[in-house]
């Protein structure tokens, strides 16, 4: 896969298809692979007439790695978002956003409104602003020499994940120990592009959807009835309505 560099890493990605762009960046110890192309999100939006792009975050995937906390933040990880943008030449983009994929686009569209026509965030409504609760034991369930020594629920299926995935864990317990700055019902405010919020009903991580699309001036939510947190990005009837979406805001300049 190509790649490109941009803040001292080299980050891997992949850009299919033609037609208006669409901007995918994925969730904590996931990837590109993983978030967007085993669930056919790639694949629908190609079908559907869109330049699907993706991008492995710094600490995930084929990207290079840190162990260094501070790398980690939203707005360090937006900047990167943009940097590909720059690297292809794109002015602006839709953007689907999922989990830490999510709270990462919302800082994009903050720091780097022109660049974004309209943005998606799945996987994370009122958790943006008022925490997703206490993520200390995914850590240290990542940094456990042992996964039969992890006892805590929510730790054990992080660690499940990123074993499967075999990833870096070392890395996702440094981007998780930075990874979840809040903004404020004022800043979410100041979204004004077309914003959708799709969460899972039974996602017992993400906050709910409809009042965080309310915060937003042109706000929506969408439930994907009973999926939870991981099996909530590959749910059909959320690509479904996400087309709907891009179909009713096209991209303009």
């Amino acid at each position: 896969m190509p790649s490109f560099t941009n803040d001292g890493f080299e980050l891997n990605y992949e850009d299919e298809g033609e037609g208006d762009p669409v901007l995918m960046i994925h969730g904590f110890a996931s990837s590109l692979q993983v978030n967007w192309m085993t669930p056919g999100w790639f694949k629908t939006l190609r079908e559907a007439g869109y330049r699907a792009i993706a991008f492995d975050h710094r600490g995930h995937g084929k990207s290079s790695k840190s162990y260094d906390r501070d790398a980690y933040t939203p707005d360090a990880m937006a900047g990167d978002a943009v940097a590909l943008l720059d690297h292809l030449d794109i002015e602006k983009t839709h953007v689907l956003g999922y989990s830490m994929g999510a709270r990462v686009s919302a800082f994009m569209v903050l720091r780097y409104p022109e660049r974004v026509a309209s943005v998606a965030f799945g996987g994370l409504g009122m958790g943006m602003v008022d925490g997703v609760g206490d993520w200390d034991p995914i850590a240290e369930a990542l940094n456990a020499d042992d996964v039969a020594s992890v006892t805590h629920p929510r730790g054990l299926m992080f660690r499940k994940f990123a074993d499967a995935t075999r990833s870096d864990r070392k890395a996702l317990a440094a981007c998780i120990a930075r990874s979840r700055d809040e903004l404020t019902p004022e800043q979410i405010g100041q979204i004004n592009q077309p914003a959708l919020v799709a969460v899972g009903t039974a996602d017992d991580i993400a906050g709910a959807a409809a009042p965080f699309a309310a915060l937003m001036p042109n706000g929506e939510s969408f439930d994907i009835e009973g999926r939870d947190h991981m099996l909530s990005v590959g749910d059909r009837t959320f690509k479904k309505r996400y087309l709907e979406f891009l179909g009713e805001h096209p991209l303009k300049g």
